[in-house]
């Protein structure tokens, strides 16, 4: 089974009689409640999937990864992983040695060690990590509207937050191993995805499951743009494609509980280095990965991996080009493999697809599986009604 990143799988939750002591004695220290995207990085971090990180950056670890997407250690991190805490604790903070998250209702989370409080430059960290300042872009809108204050240390996990229906599908590193061994699969590929599975997508996965041993389809649940398909209704519709045109024994689907950043080339490194610690020995990078609106170029989010050896990776990406139905090959294709121009394509941006799809509009069956699309028709509609 490969490595995980760092060299160590890392566990960060406390059980049993330790994990009592911490919630009798929570009412000493300050608390701070965390936003959802927050709790899913705790939960990331106590878990392993952000191995080798133990809790939220400290400040010489923050300004390594924001400048040259390295812990201060020299180990590859492409993202900074903060907790933002507001200013009027600052000065109740820095005397405590520890300080109490809770999530927006009051219930405590875990417990983080005070080791570094520092201020950072929002708009400077926005045009390092998203290439923008633009608060149009969804990442940097987030992180605006967050304080400036930073609090790094290691944490400790003493609750978790409710999966509710996902329970079903969510595994952490561990248990994607175990999983991964008993089936007897070696070479794994991984797949992250926040929206539907179109044809697009089941080309690229299934010509990578010819050279490897099962796909791990991995779906991102944690938050994402407004406008993005609800991650309910999408798990419903990765349900029916692998059940109606994938093979059982080599498909694994699990939940990925992080938040979406849409940080593009930056995301699909962290998205590779998380899925390595699921077990993933190859992961794939297609079109625009994590991108949003016109934000990166088609192909950065490839392009950025020259610039760390494979050793430091560890994962092997597979690249693949932007893929489509050709009425002319009569099947799908990409750039590489097709001769025929672009009238011959069929081809729709996700925010068309959108747009047909909360009308209640059937895509092309060229481009989606029409069983996908009565799901995603079903759900939406269905989410309609009860906001209504």
């Amino acid at each position: 089974m490969i490595a995980p990143h760092g060299g160590t799988l890392i566990q960060r939750r406390l059980v049993g009689k330790e994990r009592e002591k911490w919630l009798e004695k929570a009412s000493q220290f300050p608390r701070i409640s965390v936003s959802e995207v927050t709790a899913a990085d705790l939960v990331c971090i106590a878990t392993g999937i952000f191995s080798p990180l133990t809790g939220f950056l400290t400040e010489k670890d923050y300004y390594a990864v924001r400048d040259d997407m390295r812990l201060a250690d020299g180990t590859v991190w492409s993202l900074p992983i903060t907790l933002p805490v507001p200013f009027e604790q600052e000065e109740a903070i820095r005397k405590s040695s520890y300080v109490i998250l809770q999530d927006s209702q009051e219930n405590i989370l875990a417990v983080v060690q005070v080791e570094s409080v520092y201020q950072v430059d929002l708009v400077d960290e926005a045009k390092r990590v998203f290439g923008t300042d633009d608060a149009k872009h969804p990442g940097v809108n987030r992180l605006f509207n967050q304080s400036s204050l930073y609090l790094g240390g290691e944490i400790w996990l003493l609750n978790e937050p409710d999966l509710g229906l996902f329970r079903q599908y969510y595994f952490e590193p561990a248990e994607t191993r175990e999983q991964f061994a008993q089936r007897g699969w070696k070479r794994i590929v991984g797949f992250q995805t926040r929206n539907p599975v179109h044809r697009a997508h089941e080309y690229i996965q299934k010509a990578a499951l010819e050279t490897v041993d099962g796909l791990f389809l991995h779906p991102l649940i944690g938050a994402t743009k407004a406008d993005d398909i609800p991650a309910d209704v999408r798990l419903r519709s990765y349900e029916v494609i692998l059940r109606e045109y994938y093979p059982k024994n080599r498909t694994f689907l699990g939940v990925f509980p992080a938040a979406m950043r849409y940080a593009g080339p930056r995301e699909a490194i962290f998205h590779a280095i998380a899925r390595k610690n699921y077990g993933c020995t190859h992961f794939i990078v297609g079109r625009d990965h994590a991108g949003v609106g016109n934000y990166y170029g088609t192909y950065d989010a490839q392009k950025i991996f020259d610039r760390f050896t494979a050793e430091e990776i560890g994962i092997t990406p597979l690249f693949f080009e932007h893929s489509f139905y050709c009425k002319r090959c009569a099947g799908m294709a990409t750039y590489k493999t097709c001769p025929h121009t672009k009238e011959h394509h069929v081809i729709l941006s996700g925010t068309k697809v959108r747009q047909m799809l909360y009308a209640g509009e059937m895509p092309p069956p060229e481009f989606s599986r029409p069983e996908v699309v009565r799901v995603l028709i079903d759900g939406l509609r269905r989410k309609d009604t009860v906001l209504k």
